[in-house]
């Protein structure tokens, strides 16, 4: 009997198929290093099938969204809202970090000597790249052509595309009855194929696990291990925070949204990757009561802006790094600390080795840490990638469910219901607006 309800699990059960996936390539990481190593294509092939759809989807999401809002003026106060929520979570992040950092003293007693590091270990990291100023990531924002943003898969570049597709469809009303319904039937078709391609998940997640462990095996957690500790304590305790947040500003439980999405949850931590499961957590969360313009800004924008598991190990990590070498920071350079950091972790989404270059921004801003102590790093950081993941996945997430709630964009009932486990009808609900504005009949003819 239990044999057949295993099987049964395994067979139709996405989280008991990738559950088992990531413990089949821990354990062929460990025994056969050489070929878990080798499985890494495993992992980068689901991700760049993921990666093909988010552009297009994002794009439908929010142009349905505007639409069907009938009020650009509320989706430009979505966006508003969803900024200032980015700003003071990420800042918060990196205050609770930097706090841990200096009463645990990760780095305390390594007595490093930079003169033995490699800092060109940090540039092959990096590629030899740079992090973006304030104002080159405003211009790369902005498309240089419709195919180019979604070619190059610009997140930032293809929403304000969507913004303006979507206030045209608004202004230009019933002279384009055609177009909308068929950007919901893109939307349906983008959906099905994530559908298909999440069939693969397992096999990308052993692959990953497998290469993970064949490369760097268990001994890091032994070298690093009270670093690890500690980024993962304050991760917790900031979900914690975040929990709290969320009960008392939707009434709504993390706990249960967990649960409700354990499937994508497990699926970015074994695949070290939240991209993987954008659209999928996008669908979830308008069948969870979100409406589609929310969803189609608040999540895609927090990916680029709402890094707070990034912002945790760039606090951390930075006191680490300067505890490790000898190097006692004063608090007006910890409170430099956090100002460089608040700027630097904006952007860091598609950026390769961003957080070293983040880092290495800091000591440099600082001019107290050695340039090549930030190679101190390179041990630790794919390590601290589930932290990442789970904590920026989960306050984007959050990001969402809070937002739609200050804008009356969340159908709180059906919220309740779906994060319950209770039966509800498939398609998300289209919650009625709370504000004047917002009760404006859309004028598209599609809407």
């Amino acid at each position: 009997m239990l044999i057949r309800r295993a099987a049964r699990l395994l067979r139709t059960s996405l989280f008991t198929q990738v559950a088992v996936a990531l413990v089949l390539g821990v354990i062929v990481g460990r025994l056969w290093p050489d070929a878990g190593t080798s499985l890494q294509p495993l992992g980068d092939g689901f991700t760049r099938l993921i990666k093909t759809v988010i552009a297009p989807l994002v794009f439908c999401v929010v142009v349905t969204g505007i639409a069907k809002a009938g009020n650009l003026k509320a989706f430009g106060r979505i966006g508003v809202k969803a900024l200032v929520w980015f700003e003071v979570a990420s800042t918060f992040a990196l205050l609770i970090g930097l706090v841990a950092a200096n009463v645990i003293g990760p780095g305390n007693g390594m007595h490093a000597d930079p003169a033995k590091l490699d800092p060109s270990a940090v540039d092959t990291k990096t590629g030899g790249g740079h992090l973006l100023s304030t104002s080159e990531f405003i211009l790369n924002a902005l498309p240089t052509s419709a195919v180019g943003a979604f070619a190059d898969n610009s997140v930032l570049q293809v929403l304000v595309l969507a913004c303006l597709v979507g206030a045209a469809l608004l202004h230009l009303g019933t002279k384009v009855p055609a177009v909308l319904p068929a950007v919901e039937q893109v939307q349906d078709v983008i959906f099905t194929v994530v559908g298909y391609v999440m069939r693969l998940a397992p096999i990308a997640v052993f692959g990953a696990a497998a290469s993970l462990i064949g490369q760097y095996g268990l001994k890091v957690i032994t070298t690093y291990g009270k670093l690890i500790a500690v980024c993962y304590a304050v991760a917790l305790l900031f979900l914690v925070l975040l929990a709290v947040a969320l009960r008392l500003l939707t009434g709504l439980s993390l706990w249960q949204f967990v649960r409700y999405t354990r499937e994508e949850m497990l699926l970015a931590l074994g695949t070290a990757s939240s991209e993987t499961v954008m659209p999928r957590m996008m669908e979830k969360l308008r069948a969870a009561g979100c409406r589609d313009d929310a969803v189609g800004l608040v999540l895609p924008t927090g990916y680029s802006f709402n890094l707070d598991g990034a912002s945790i190990y760039l606090s951390v990590g930075t006191l680490f790094i300067a505890q490790a070498v000898g190097v006692d920071l004063s608090l007006s350079q910890q409170i430099t600390v956090v100002l460089v950091l608040m700027l630097t972790s904006k952007g860091m989404a598609g950026v390769p080795g961003s957080a070293f270059l983040a880092l290495s921004a800091t000591a440099s801003t600082l001019g107290v840490i050695p340039a090549g102590a930030v190679a101190l790093l390179l041990g630790v950081d794919r390590i601290m990638d589930s932290m990442r993941v789970a904590t920026n996945l989960l306050g984007n997430c959050v990001a969402v469910f809070v937002v739609s709630r200050w804008e009356g964009a969340l159908d709180t009932e059906r919220a309740r219901s779906v994060l319950a486990g209770e039966s509800v009808a498939d398609a998300p609900s289209e919650p009625a607006a709370q504000d004047e504005a917002q009760e404006e009949q859309p004028v598209t003819a599609g809407g």
